[in-house]
């Protein structure tokens, strides 16, 4: 490992904290790190309950007459699936939305002790420096909710660390350990089996150049072979229904610089602003004294991925925002990278009550802004109740510019609780073949938003209720006698019903109202159908008063 490690005398313990403490620091830090996911049911993340909704349908389908009416789940190679194998089968011995908590959890625990492994096996011995990833668990990047990708990461930092420990072994484990890694990342994100190839891109180019003393026949052989683990990704491409969604690119300039910000960004400008200054400020101060070396291999890692960032479309594979992903990822690993000499127990000491204060500063803005948003999601929560078992439910926006701010992201799917509390038809459900294994059942199939796009506007609606025929290509075209409910996003207080002759109010709570369409029959005759035949499970729960969400 001479071609990896620094120089012994950072090796020495006394010049870091003990593996013990580091240890018990992890755990402090990851029950701190949780507190706001534990005391909030279902945190205001923006696409979070969306998946939470297609976990509970993979969950009850089987057993659920109305969730079987609209949908049917059709599994297939699609490399974003991490999540819909876990949480239900989590959901088997708990509810949903306590699955949902664990899951969140378990990709803080994942990544966190991913940089803490990947920094021991470059440097040698076990660092408290890795640490510092934890204010970052919290990022734009969970906000918007992308479960899988996050992950990912967190798996991408272990595939590093195997891959490091095992290099100078033999080189059937280190193929088959990396294979089966990148088959895994493959079902979290392609995004993350990238960020993946690109480490191990700049680990090798690294290895390269310091083992001179081979042959350069037998280091090029030794560095192609790095890319065989890959392999397994092209058959699983081929095979997948996202391969058809490749031609779905588009490059955007503007945005990269807040795909950086979005490493540190969460509700409040100025605790990032804070982060940013202290980090550069720490690190000022340990280049100064010469306490903190860089990994050669990140310096490369830091060169070749800002190249591909500067690069990649912001549209990747239908997936809009793919290149703004990739900054936090590459931090993560570059954080690996770095290895910190406290020589003094004052300096030991004093990092470790920064760590922690950071952590509680981070805490403490993510547990205030959700305790100030999490009450328009509870009452969304509480509206789902006047809906009718079974019904369908179309979700509009009376802002088109709703859902922009981070403050109004855990709205933006918030409909989609119908799907787990009433076994609705929520038009923004998540059901984009090649993305998702969801589906909407051919009768259904045009009252569905099946390409992930924006909601309709109530303006939209009005017009559509007026001429049909203008909107007919849209899925809400006939939105009159094809919906029982309407919920309108982002509304002002005391708004007024934008069509009493087609709407019914029904709910009105914070920033949301819920409507029943004035035409509305369909639920009440496939409810009285369905109860003819049988009696749902969920019926049962809702008469035991096991029905209201946990």
């Amino acid at each position: 490992m001479s071609s990896v490690t620094f120089d012994p005398q950072i090796a020495r313990p006394s010049q870091d904290v003990g593996g013990r403490s580091i240890a018990i620091l992890f755990v402090i830090l990851l029950g701190v790190i949780s507190i706001p996911v534990l005391t909030h049911n279902l945190p205001p993340l923006s696409d979070y309950v969306n998946h939470l909704a297609r976990m509970h349908v993979i969950d009850a389908i089987d057993s659920d007459p109305y969730l079987v009416k609209f949908y049917a789940i059709q599994w297939q190679i699609i490399p974003n699936l991490i999540m819909d194998l876990i949480v239900p089968t989590l959901a088997h011995v708990m509810n949903i939305y306590l699955a949902g908590q664990l899951f969140l959890i378990s990709i803080f625990i994942v990544t966190l002790s991913g940089a803490l492994v990947l920094n021991r096996a470059l440097s040698g011995r076990w660092s408290v420096l890795p640490l510092v990833v934890a204010p970052l668990l919290y990022n734009n990047i969970l906000l918007i909710g992308l479960m899988n990708y996050l992950f990912g990461i967190g798996l991408v930092l272990w595939a590093l660390a195997a891959w490091v420990r095992l290099r100078d072994q033999a080189w059937p484990w280190r193929i088959m350990v990396s294979a089966a890694f990148v088959v895994a990342l493959f079902f979290c994100h392609l995004v993350a089996v990238g960020l993946y190839g690109l480490s191990l891109l700049a680990f090798e180019l690294h290895r390269v150049w310091t083992m001179r003393e081979q042959s350069l026949c037998v280091r090029l052989l030794d560095f192609c072979a790095t890319g065989i683990p890959f392999l397994p990704v092209v058959p699983l491409l081929l095979l997948s229904p996202t391969m058809g969604l490749m031609p779905n690119l588009s490059w955007e300039p503007n945005g990269k610089i807040d795909g950086l910000f979005y490493i540190f960004s969460v509700y409040y400008d100025v605790v990032a602003f804070l982060l940013i200054g202290f980090a550069a400020l720490a690190l000022i101060w340990a280049v100064r004294r010469k306490a903190v070396r860089f990994h050669p291999m990140g310096w490369l890692l830091l060169g070749i991925g800002g190249v591909v960032y500067l690069l990649m479309p912001r549209v990747f594979f239908a997936t809009y925002g793919a290149d703004q992903r990739i900054p936090l990822g590459l931090a993560f690993v570059l954080l690996a990278c770095l290895d910190l000499k406290l020589r003094h127990r004052v300096l030991r000491h004093r990092f470790v009550v920064m760590l922690i204060a950071l952590v509680a500063v981070r805490v403490a803005e993510v547990q205030m802004a959700w305790d100030g948003l999490s009450p328009a999601v509870r009452s969304l929560g509480a509206s789902v109740q006047e809906i009718e078992r079974g019904a369908s439910v179309l979700v509009a926006y009376a802002d088109p510019r709703g859902g922009d701010d981070v403050r109004d992201l855990g709205l933006v799917h918030a409909a989609c609780i119908a799907m787990i509390e009433r076994s609705a038809m929520v038009t923004t459900a998540f059901t984009v073949p090649g993305k998702q294994i969801l589906r909407v059942r051919e009768e259904y199939n045009d009252r569905a938003d099946t390409e992930d796009g924006t909601p309709p506007t109530v303006e939209q609606l009005l017009v559509a209720a007026e001429k049909p025929q203008i909107e007919n290509a849209n899925y809400w075209g006939h939105w009159t006698t094809q919906y029982d409910y309407v919920y309108v996003l982002f509304t002002k207080p005391d708004t007024e019903n934008p069509d009493p002759v087609h709407l019914r109010l029904v709910f009105e709570g914070q920033r949301f109202q819920l409507y029943r369409t004035a035409q509305s029959t369909t639920t009440t005759a496939a409810t009285a159908a369905i109860n003819g035949q049988q009696k749902p499970h969920d019926a049962v729960k809702d008469e035991e008063g096991d029905g209201e969400q946990h």
